[in-house]
């Protein structure tokens, strides 16, 4: 009775916070005159014509360019910074984590206007890299916190007896904690982008006169909603969907078999 109950509540919630979701994908395909929906009107019309939109096709550009060069910024700049903090003679480790999960955890509209007074002060016109930037230091958290957690579950003898073998630091690093870390950062990267692809407030703050796709989104809503805007709603939310439950599945612990 009580699981029944559980599953009632649990279907209930997911049912409230997904049929908006479900709404603007139907929208998508339908028409509603006059506050009827039109069944018989079904197409996918609205999903072919977004790719004969040039500017809907530059902002899907410019987000996954932006979103390849954070993810690329933010693991690299996660490794060695994990790396460094989980070394022995690290100085200020603590100090330097708490710079890297600030701009996580502060409102997204404090960490963007900082950056933006930030690169005026410096003179840097806004534009993609500005954005790519703000990106990068937005995700860099997420993807530090899965490679640190990962070598700090790595037992230190591995290290020891790689020095000890004579092995250089680079040697280590590639033949015995890149292989472990690998699957950590790849799972940094799709959590990196898929929040890099969605990130919008940030964006209006460093963007200038680059359009993403979520800048173009909220343009376009500004004069109502069309099924062209509920499907790239639909698209935008698979894509958001689909990234989250692979990360999912590779955070997912091994199964283990049982032994006799």
């Amino acid at each position: 009775m009580v699981d029944t109950a559980l599953w009632v509540i649990t279907g209930a919630t997911l049912l409230v916070l997904y049929s908006p979701v479900f709404i603007g994908a139907l929208f998508s395909v339908v028409e509603i005159t006059r506050g009827q929906v039109q069944w018989d009107s079904a197409t996918l019309v609205w999903y072919a014509r977004l790719w004969q939109n040039q500017s809907i096709v530059d902002a899907i550009t410019t987000t996954l360019i932006v979103a390849l060069i954070s993810v690329a910024a933010a693991s690299l700049l996660a490794i060695i910074l994990a790396l460094y903090v989980e070394w022995e003679g690290a100085v200020a480790g603590r100090w330097l984590e708490l710079v890297v999960y600030l701009p996580f955890v502060l409102p997204p509209i404090v960490t963007g206007l900082s950056l933006l007074i930030f690169f005026a002060d410096l003179g840097i016109a806004r534009g993609m890299v500005t954005v790519a930037v703000g990106h990068t230091i937005f995700v860099l958290a997420v993807v530090y916190r899965l490679v640190q957690s990962r070598l700090r579950a790595l037992p230190r003898s591995l290290v020891e007896a790689s020095s000890d073998l004579g092995a250089t630091g680079w040697q280590t690093f590639r033949h015995v904690l890149w292989p472990q870390m690998a699957s950590s950062v790849a799972t940094g990267a799709i959590l990196a982008f898929t929040l890099s692809f969605d990130e919008t407030l940030i964006t209006s703050f460093l963007a200038g006169d680059t359009m993403t796709l979520p800048l173009r989104l909220w343009a376009m809503m500004r004069v109502g909603f069309t099924p062209e805007i509920n499907a790239l709603v639909t698209l935008v939310l698979l894509l958001s969907i689909l990234l989250t439950v692979v990360v999912g599945l590779r955070m997912q612990p091994p199964m283990q078999m049982d032994e006799d």
